[in-house]
């Protein structure tokens, strides 16, 4: 593991630069789900992971609960933000090339419905819209297990060299 610690369920870190500039996004998104990388730090802090990525395709797996609750007695949407900013970033970063990385520019969020303890696991999956040499773009769906929808969003990226 490089430069992370462990967590309950999985180790987490941040994998050297080095290390990156050497792996297509698909690659490293798939050695962070087969558990041969780290996953990313925030995920021992949010309970959420990323647990299928393929090409333009990213989707990750959270059990919300009271901990994450805001003063009004719901999941605060600063969780599924993150989880949408997540699967539509990992999206992105699984079409770009070995060498390549993004940073999120823009998100457009709507909530559509509140989350609670009570609503159960949530999967967040973004697709790439359009992927180019400086700019991508994609979109999320937040759904919980029997298909109904609690958010929905697109997001700018910016791609860069490492």
């Amino acid at each position: 593991m490089e430069g992370g610690r462990e967590t309950a369920s999985r180790p987490t870190g941040v994998v050297a630069v080095e290390r990156l500039r050497q792996m297509a996004g698909l690659d490293f998104l798939r050695a962070i789900v087969a558990g041969e990388l780290p996953g990313p730090p925030i995920c021992a802090v949010l309970p959420f992971a990323l647990v299928l990525v393929e090409p333009g395709r990213a989707v990750f797996a959270g059990e919300p609960d009271a901990r994450l609750y805001n003063p009004l007695g719901t999941v605060h949407g600063g969780f599924t933000m993150t989880l949408l900013d997540s699967c539509m970033g990992c999206a992105v970063q699984s079409v770009l090339a070995a060498g390549r990385a993004f940073t999120t520019v823009e998100t457009k969020v709507n909530f559509v419905r509140p989350i609670t303890a009570e609503t159960g696991r949530l999967t967040a999956e973004g697709r790439v819209v359009h992927s180019g040499s400086r700019i991508a773009s994609a979109e999320g769906r937040v759904l919980d297990g029997a298909g109904r929808l609690y958010a929905h969003g697109t997001s700018t990226c910016l791609v860069l060299t490492l």
